[in-house]
């Protein structure tokens, strides 16, 4: 049996492991977090994403009539960016009530929350249901590890339900909307800049497709929480210099979509609304994760959260993505909140930090959660 370690503690050594991706190192934290698990009696796995990567997954107890919890969360962080920062992000140190560092809100607090939590109970998850613990390297770019973990035959277990400690600041949110970015590329043919009439400018038609792309309409009603789906164009790029005329440009689209968005025949829409003269590539497609609030599950989250809310919780989703777009198409789709302590609009921000009263309250509530889930 582990000794008893505090979650603010294990936030703090976890945030002063360097785990920026890129490149990533999260080998280190998993391995730290991954001992604490196994010397608990979770039976733990580690799954190398590369050199010095891997993500982890932990089980303890189980049964044929009742699923695990899965509690997930990602061990890396987005860089510092170019502002200065007041406060040593990699020192963890604490100020008036808060734990500054990168990662604190996004969301190493929430990984540490919630092994603390499963490693208080431990001794009695033996013979029940059990969980799944799921803590992943790559998720910044693109759910890396999640995808690699749900190609790997045998790497996941079942879930049936999936906790995200993702930051919320302990408010329980039932979905998140999906992330389907496309490359636009038109193309053309290269002549001297001075002689345009000899060339075809793929420049050109790029901007007529900017133009179709900034008048697009989705045609599917708002959904009741997340809104309407969004188009943005992020990036655009053409031409190798400015006396050649271009024969290639690439425009770079991001799309967040709702539940009642079918990413294939969005791609099918844009295709026709552009035409013949753009080809779209799929970069990155993760559908939209929705639970109704009518779900049992949610219903029992919502009431453990009442007291330490104040309040009982209302529907609400996350604007961001997580990797239970990623893990539920392996765990067939069962409900999923996602709920940590950090603060989501700390995230990717210069001096993040998570509010240290914030961390004890998640332990408190992943607990009780669990204990509903495994009748402990």
């Amino acid at each position: 049996m582990a000794a008893h370690i505090d979650a603010v503690a294990l936030t703090r050594q976890i945030v002063r492991m360097n785990t920026i991706n890129p490149p990533g190192d999260e080998e280190h934290c998993a391995r730290h977090l991954g001992g604490l698990l196994e010397s608990s009696g979770f039976k733990v796995v580690y799954h190398q994403l590369s050199s010095s990567r891997a993500s982890l997954v932990a089980t303890i107890g189980g049964s044929n009539e009742k699923a695990p919890l899965c509690f997930t969360g990602h061990i890396d962080t987005v860089p510092l960016g170019a502002a200065k920062w007041k406060m040593d992000p990699f020192a963890a140190d604490t100020d008036a009530g808060k734990i500054y560092g990168r990662g604190t809100s996004d969301m190493k607090s929430g990984v540490a929350a919630f092994v603390v939590a499963c490693v208080n109970l431990s001794q009695k998850l033996e013979r029940s249901p059990g969980l799944e613990l799921v803590i992943t390297a790559g998720e910044e770019t693109g759910c890396q590890g999640a995808f690699h973990l749900t190609q790997k035959t045998g790497a996941l277990g079942r879930a049936g339900a999936v906790l995200v400690g993702e930051p919320t600041a302990n408010y329980p949110l039932v979905g998140h909307k999906g992330a389907f970015w496309l490359n636009a590329r038109t193309r053309g043919v290269t002549a001297h800049g001075s002689m345009p009439e000899k060339g075809i400018n793929a420049v050109f038609k790029a901007a007529r497709a900017v133009a179709v792309l900034e008048k697009f309409r989705f045609d599917n009603p708002p959904h009741p929480l997340m809104g309407q789906a969004t188009l943005n164009v992020g990036t655009i790029r053409g031409g190798l210099n400015i006396n050649s005329v271009p024969d290639e440009a690439v425009i770079g689209i991001d799309i967040r979509t709702v539940p009642n968005v079918a990413h294939a025949q969005l791609k099918a829409e844009l295709e026709r609304q552009l035409g013949a003269d753009v080809e779209l590539e799929t970069l990155f497609d993760l559908e939209s994760v929705y639970t109704a609030p009518e779900d049992p599950w949610v219903h029992e989250v919502f009431e453990v959260m009442h007291p330490i809310l104040g309040s009982r919780p209302e529907p609400r989703a996350a604007t961001y993505f997580t990797d239970a777009a990623a893990l539920n198409v392996a765990y067939h789709t069962p409900p999923t909140i996602i709920l940590g302590p950090g603060e989501a609009q700390l995230a990717h921000q210069t001096d993040e930090y998570c509010v240290i009263q914030r961390i004890a309250e998640s332990v408190a509530a992943y607990e009780e959660i669990a204990r509903r889930w495994c009748n402990i």
